[in-house]
């Protein structure tokens, strides 16, 4: 799939390792400028295969971290059909296709300002996980560590990354597997707080963003949504907000809370 005002590149591939039976973590390695202009929660369109061949559509990926220094990019991500699959299949040496950053992603100048002398709560909800890793990163270089509440149906995965870049962290598990045993918005007490920022399913983000607007606490929320395009031109992951219909490729996938819960 050509999209139109894209720059497509090729990106050698560095490594792509297993971290749980569904979940796969890939770097690649690319020009320093790409990796040093995209923000936390900003995604790439990825693909493994050639034109003409399936799946037509590339697949949107969150980044999960950035080395700006050397341009090197990561992802984390969660195979589910035949898009991910064969980017999961990839091995060091072999090559992927793709154009990025895209979206909006959160703004942590901003944010900061926002939270004032406020600690700042980040939370995630399975792969929701993913585009936090590089949102911790970017707050802690920029002063502030965040608290990291992630939540898991059963066994957690990539924690040990996030423990340079967070204050500390607390854990909840659907099973019971790990950490508390019930939903991750239990441990959450949002007044305590400058800002929350959160990515993971919808039910997950609803409960947050209620939270918070309860306790009068400045919320984010990076939603999840199927994407074709990846620049809003077909419209398909177009979200209803308080502001009319939004693109989530385009215009988000981060919005204020209150725009869209």
């Amino acid at each position: 799939m050509n999209v139109p005002n894209c720059k497509w590149e090729q990106a050698p591939v560095l490594g792509c390792e297993r971290l749980a039976p569904d979940i796969v973590r890939l770097t690649v390695e690319g020009p320093a400028a790409p990796a040093a202009a995209s923000r936390p929660g900003q995604f790439y369109m990825l693909r493994a295969w050639k034109e003409g061949e399936g799946p037509y559509l590339s697949r949107p990926i969150s980044l999960h971290d950035a080395d700006i220094a050397n341009g090197r990019r990561r992802f984390l991500f969660q195979v589910k059909g035949a898009g991910t699959q064969k980017l999961a299949a990839l091995r060091a040496g072999e090559a992927l296709t793709l154009t990025g950053p895209l979206g909006n992603g959160f703004d942590v100048p901003a944010i900061l300002h926002t939270a004032g002398a406020g600690p700042v709560a980040v939370v995630g909800g399975g792969i929701g996980t993913a585009p936090l890793l590089y949102l911790c990163r970017a707050l802690a270089e920029n002063g502030r560590r965040p608290d990291f509440f992630a939540g898991f149906r059963d066994v957690p995965y990539g924690l040990d990354a996030f423990a340079p870049f967070v204050g500390g962290t607390a854990l909840a598990t659907d099973s019971g597997a790990a950490g508390h045993h019930g939903l991750v918005t239990d441990l959450l007490a949002p007044e305590r707080y400058g800002a929350v920022l959160a990515c993971g399913p919808d039910p997950m983000l609803r409960a947050v963003a209620a939270k918070c607007k309860a306790a009068g606490t400045p919320c984010l929320v990076s939603l999840e949504k199927h994407m074709a395009c990846g620049l809003g031109a077909c419209l398909g992951c177009t979200v209803h907000t308080a502001g009319g219909p939004r693109t989530v490729c385009k215009d988000g996938p981060v919005f204020l809370a209150r725009e869209v819960f």
